[in-house]
This record gives C-alpha cells, sequence and structure tokens, in this order.
C-alpha cells in the first residue's frame, strides 16, 4: 500500500471522527464561555465567581477550590488525550515521517516563536515577562468549529494542515509548561514518577492491554508529579506515551482516545472554560486590553501566529524542503495562519501558571478572549472569500 502524502484529497475514517467531535467541542465551549462571562458581569456575579473559588479541600497548609480542582485534575484527562493524539499522529497520522510533518512541524514552530517574541518585546523587564509562552498555542475545537462552518470553502487539504499545526502546538506547550512553568524540583518524588514511568513502560514493551494496568499506576504517577513541583498535568501526557498503540480500533490507545474524545470535549473543556472565563470586568475594558501584558498577548495571537505560520512556511517551500499542495493558496494559508490565533483552552491555562498576580491573570484572560475572537473573525473572512479547488 503506498504510503499517502502529508495533505490527500480524501480525510481518513480516524480524521473524520477527530474533527467531528473537535467542531462540535468548539461550538459548546463558545456559548459557555460567552454565558459564563454573562453571569460574571450580571446581578449574579458574587455568587456566581465564588462558586468557582469554594473551597472543596482544606488540610493544614493546603488549599484546594474547585478551580483548582478543574484545572490540576481534571485537566489532567484533558492532557492524557492531547497526549494520545500526539503519539497517534506522530506513528501513524499527519505527522508520521519527515515528509509529512516538515511543513506542520516548521509551521507551529513559526506559529509558537513570534507570539512569544513579540510578546517580550513589550514585556521585556517588567513583572508581566513571564507570560510569553501565553500567546504560543492553537485552541483546536474552536480553529475546527469554524472550519466546519465554513464547509468546502475549506480544503480537506487546509483542515488537515491546521489540525496538524495545532497538535504540535499543543506539544509545543506541553514542552513549555514542563520547562519553564513549573516549580522547585523535588529530586525524590521525580525519582518515583520515573520508576512509575519505567513500570507503565514494561507494560507496553509487553503490550499488555488491561487498561487498569495504565491507570492505577498512572494516577500514582499524577501524585508524583503533583508533589515534583513540575505541573502535574504532565502525567496526562507521560502516561499516554507508554499506551500501546497498533494501527487497529482494538489498540488499547485508540479506544481509550475514543472514549476520551466524548468525556473531554463534552464535560471537560466546558467546564474549564466556564471556570476560567468567570471573569469581571470591573471599569472600562480598554483598560484591561492595553496593559502590557494583554498588548504583548494580542499582537502575538492576532499577528504573531499568522506571520510566524506564513513565513516558516514559506521558508521551507522556497528552500525546496517541502511543498503546499495546490489545493491550499496563499490566501487560504494566510486564513488557516489567523485561526491558528485561536488559543483560549491552552493560553487561559498557561496565564494562570505564568502569574501570580491576580490583575495579570484576568487581564491576560480577557486579552485572550478578545484576541481569540478577532483573530477567528478575520481567519474566518479570509477564508470565506478564498479560492479553493475542493470537490
Amino acid at each position: 500500500m503506498k504510503s499517502i502524502t502529508l495533505i490527500q484529497h480524501r480525510l481518513t475514517d480516524a480524521f473524520r471522527k477527530f474533527t467531528s467531535s473537535q467542531k462540535i467541542s468548539g461550538i459548546l465551549l463558545l456559548i459557555v464561555s460567552v454565558v459564563s462571562l454573562i453571569l460574571a458581569n450580571s446581578g449574579f456575579s458574587s455568587s456566581y465567581i465564588h462558586f468557582w473559588e469554594s473551597p472543596i479541600y482544606h488540610n493544614g497548609d493546603v488549599h484546594i477550590s474547585l478551580l483548582h480542582f478543574i484545572n490540576d485534575g481534571l485537566m489532567t484527562i484533558f492532557f492524557l488525550l492531547v497526549g494520545l493524539e500526539i503519539k497517534r499522529e506522530l506513528i501513524a497520522g499527519e505527522l508520521k515521517g519527515f515528509q509529512r510533518a516538515s511543513i506542520p512541524v516548521a509551521a507551529a514552530i513559526g506559529g509558537m516563536l513570534v507570539p512569544a517574541v513579540l510578546y517580550s518585546l513589550f514585556n521585556s523587564g517588567l513583572d508581566s515577562a513571564s507570560g510569553w509562552g501565553i500567546p504560543m498555542a492553537t485552541d483546536i475545537a474552536f480553529a475546527i468549529g469554524i472550519i466546519s462552518i465554513l464547509g468546502k470553502r475549506v480544503s480537506d487539504a487546509g483542515k488537515i494542515l491546521i489540525t496538524a499545526i495545532a497538535v504540535v502546538d499543543d506539544l509545543g506547550a506541553v514542552i513549555v509548561i514542563a520547562l519553564f512553568y513549573s516549580a522547585s524540583i523535588s529530586i525524590f518524588y521525580l525519582a518515583l514518577a520515573g520508576l512509575t514511568t519505567v513500570l507503565l513502560s514494561y507494560f507496553n514493551y509487553k503490550r499488555l492491554s488491561n487498561i487498569w494496568l495504565y491507570i492505577i499506576p498512572g494516577i500514582f504517577l499524577w501524585y508524583c508529579i503533583f508533589q515534583s513541583g513540575i505541573h502535574s498535568t504532565i502525567a496526562g501526557v507521560i502516561l499516554a506515551a507508554t499506551i500501546p498503540f497498533h494501527k487497529s480500533e482494538t489498540s488499547l490507545l485508540m479506544r481509550m482516545e475514543s472514549g476520551l474524545h466524548t468525556v473531554v470535549n463534552f464535560a471537560i473543556m466546558p467546564i474549564f472554560a466556564m471556570a476560567n472565563t468567570a471573569i469581571f470586568i470591573d471599569g472600562d475594558i480598554m483598560s484591561h486590553l492595553t496593559t502590557p501584558e494583554s498588548f504583548g498577548i494580542s499582537l502575538g495571537l492576532i499577528l504573531g501566529k499568522p506571520i510566524g505560520i506564513l513565513m516558516m512556511v514559506t521558508l521551507m517551500v522556497s528552500l525546496k524542503i517541502s511543498s503546499l499542495p495546490k489545493e491550499i493558496s496563499f490566501t487560504q494559508l494566510l486564513g488557516l495562519g489567523f485561526l491558528g490565533g485561536i488559543g483560549f483552552t491552552m493560553s487561559i491555562f498557561i496565564s494562570m501558571l505564568a502569574f501570580t498576580d491576580i490583575n495579570f491573570i484576568t487581564n491576560a484572560k480577557i486579552a485572550i478572549v478578545f484576541s481569540s475572537l478577532a483573530a477567528g473573525i478575520i481567519g474566518y473572512s479570509i477564508l470565506k472569500f478564498s479560492k479553493t479547488t475542493t470537490v
């Protein structure tokens, strides 16, 4: 059987299933985010915001609110799904081999570096300088949600490309969180996490497919990572890397990915979106959007993303390292680049790791919401009127 090229005319069944769940999730995320913002700025503001901040566990110096449980606990399951998707794409998907991976990997790198640089230009030397990782991410669900509305105005090639870029973005975000947004490291718990990973890898090597052989050690792995100083959600990605995979619907990885899509897309992500867009906008909204951190995020998402993506794709094509399919015109690539500026889920998540000052976090969230909306509208408008040869 001939190997398929990076961009193909016919989407695979796995890709269709993936995008189908993501597009519905994107629409749902938009709805719950708007509802949450309205509630946070209504007459119910105080009780609504307090609900997400209400404590669910208290023991000595350990205080865990509902918001912390969502961001540190439930989001680990989100990262587990992200890890499973990345592994599948690397082994048997659109990122397998250099020829397939070169364009989306290069585009994603450009789309991460340029926003980070632009943010740093306006925040260097300030207390907000640590937020450079916020505008680096792309929200797959929102991007695919917009693409689904456009239908055949976006070619299959374009759909695969933006999805592959977003997957690489997720991998980049995981690396950034692990390396730059972790607390002081506990060698003891890190060693325990390492030993647990070795055990899980052994199960993988033996191709053991009993899910509990991975879930139970995975819970212990989460605890060790949580105690080690590395953000606990990274445990989800590590666990995903040890899940057995073969090109079959019966593969444990495929079964877990299929089962988790529903839980993550229709429960965890909407809950995360509601909890983290419960933002009270105090005073003039422009005062929140014109701070250095907000301006850096907005510039990074709205301009940095498309510039970085176009720059790297143009470089790869000019050097004849890779080539774009005929279905993707320059205009369509530009539109896809703007859709890459929809940061939302991962950007909001990173903002809470980058900052401790509540004012910075609030400004960052507001900037992310409005910048993602602006990038989405611009990308949609460009793609709506771009030429494509889809059939």
